[in-house]
């Protein structure tokens, strides 16, 4: 046995885990025997075809953002350029598993090395349609499913992977690389699955067993009676905050002083709000449509959405539901809707830009949304819009849409027009957006621009600091400059969902945040201890 080894890296998502070992497979040591040409080229189009059809089914059974996730993949798997040089080598006598894992390493090193921050984030991706095709060639599939509260060791892990766990019974992930703004740590965070990224030298040695601290950043393997006695008095401390958590679950929030302050959720689709008690916050925040577009069926037609808008607004009953335009684009490409080959999809045609080049799909979009705001309290919301005359071209559709539903006879009504603050162009001058309805700031995105980070890039991770003076500048701005135009502002980021960043957040003036579900417990005990000085 190796003994134990400690390590520490940065805290991902929070919570205690303690369990057995599991190490990601390393497909690229396969070797397969070579048969014929035809022979290989026949195995090598039977596993991507296996492989696309592992995808698309992930992506049936996923949420809105990993749906999202996973649409890039397979628009990949279905692109001949990324196969045409493997199938060049086999009509050469390389055997498939060869010619698939040398071409697949050779992209993903050009990903990694480009400039363009969308490529480097997406090599994860690529490696993991390496990896699931290999080990169809390998006639064993994708990687066997790890026992139920593993601790999953590896370098990096890709969102198809962390989709097709089941994490309802435990668990957690270590990481030699990734990073905290990760897509896989978002939907860790999500899912309240313990995660801690940066742990550059994870020894190879056999580890039977590990203790993760996603509050720390730490890691120990096979660690000692005398850390695991420690662990559980963490554990311990951990149910008490939980059960604190518990009872002011369902209490308004508000910080030391007594003010009130507005915590939301954030929604991906209807069906995640089964499981979810109105009672917890004040409304919802963020509903992303993202859901709607992903889906293997194609593009939803107006009665498919106006169901699903609908169904979440019967379930907030009279509290506001914030439900975001589709914000396809960058690193969530759509089908039908977005435009390929573009050299830099993040600062492309995506958000709000993309809708009003689609006329067509945003008018179904809109005409769903007004008849939908006739069951509730719902306020539309403009992804990453940048100059003031999108939201004058967006409400000129929204009303023409209106005016077509009132001359079929169908009932509707005209919800108010917002936008989400994320580009620092309308960070700056906040009060040239005065045509918005609300302020609604994406943290997330805000926090890329400003510091020129890539989320998903773990070299350059600590670069993109939420905590970042010139972001909670940017954020007090719009804090001030919504006051001053009299509108209503809010935040629906991870950072919101932060208690480190909380007290920055309520000193720049805010007093609304939209956190992921498993978090608001967490949020409103974190914000009554705050004393609101300076804000």
């Amino acid at each position: 046995m190796p003994g134990m080894v400690e390590r520490f890296g940065r805290a991902a998502a929070p919570g205690l885990a303690f369990g057995p070992v599991h190490r990601i497979a390393d497909r690229t040591v396969l070797v397969r025997r070579a048969g014929s040409p035809d022979e290989e080229r026949a195995a090598l189009e039977a596993a991507i075809a296996t492989a696309s059809e592992d995808i698309a089914a992930l992506m049936a059974a996923a949420d809105d953002d990993g749906a999202a996730m996973l649409e890039f993949q397979l628009a990949l798997l279905e692109d001949d350029a990324l196969r045409a040089p493997a199938l060049d080598a086999i009509a050469g006598g390389t055997d498939a598993a060869s010619a698939w894992r040398d071409a697949l390493n050779a992209q993903i090193e050009d990903y990694r090395a480009s400039d363009d921050a969308y490529f480097a984030a997406r090599a994860s991706d690529l490696q993991d349609l390496s990896d699931r095709v290999l080990g169809h060639l390998a006639g064993g599939g994708a990687e066997a499913a790890p026992a139920p509260g593993t601790i999953l060791l590896g370098r990096d892990l890709t969102p198809s992977r962390f989709l097709a766990l089941d994490w309802s019974k435990g668990g957690a992930i270590a990481l030699s690389e990734g990073s905290p703004s990760s897509h896989v740590a978002m939907l860790a965070r999500s899912r309240s699955v313990p995660m801690v990224v940066g742990l550059s030298d994870i020894p190879d040695a056999a580890f039977s067993e590990a203790i993760v601290d996603g509050e720390s950043g730490r890691l120990v393997l096979d660690p000692l009676p005398e850390q695991r006695a420690a662990l559980a008095a963490l554990q311990s401390d951990a149910a008490l905050r939980v059960g604190a958590e518990a009872a002011v679950l369902r209490e308004p929030a508000h910080i030391a002083s007594g003010e009130r302050v507005a915590v939301l959720i954030n929604v991906a689709k209807p069906d995640e709000l089964a499981a979810i008690d109105p009672a917890i916050c004040d409304g919802i925040g963020l509903v992303r449509t993202e859901f709607l577009f992903s889906s293997p069926a194609g593009l939803p037609d107006e009665e498919t959405q106006y169901r699903a808008y609908r169904t979440i607004l019967e379930w907030a009953g009279d509290k506001p539901v914030t439900i975001r335009t589709v914000d396809a684009g960058g690193d969530k490409p759509v089908a039908g809707l977005t435009i390929d080959g573009e050299s830099n999809p993040f600062l492309g045609t995506r958000g709000v830009r993309l809708s009003l080049e689609r006329p067509a799909i945003f008018r179904l979009q809109l005409r769903a949304l007004a008849r939908a705001a006739e069951h509730g309290n719902l306020k539309i919301m403009l992804p990453m819009v940048t100059v003031p005359s999108e939201i004058d071209r967006a409400a000129a559709l929204l009303g023409a849409a209106i005016e077509e539903l009132e001359a079929e006879g169908i009932p509707c009504r005209r919800p108010p027009l917002g936008i989400m603050v994320e580009v620092p162009a309308v960070a700056v001058v906040p009060e040239l957006f005065g045509a918005a309805a609300f302020f609604s700031i994406g943290s997330n995105d805000l926090t890329q621009y400003t510091t020129a980070a890539a989320r998903d890039i773990a070299a350059v991770a600590e670069l993109g600091d939420a905590g970042h003076p010139a972001v909670i500048a940017l954020i007090r701005n719009v804090v001030e400059g919504a006051a001053k135009l009299g509108i209503d502002v809010s935040l629906c980021g991870d950072m919101g969902g932060d208690p480190q960043l909380l007290p920055a957040l309520m000193s720049a003036g805010l007093r609304a945040v939209s956190v992921a579900p498993p978090l608001v417990g967490r949020v409103k005990l974190a914000l009554a201890r705050i004393s609101g000085e300076g804000a």
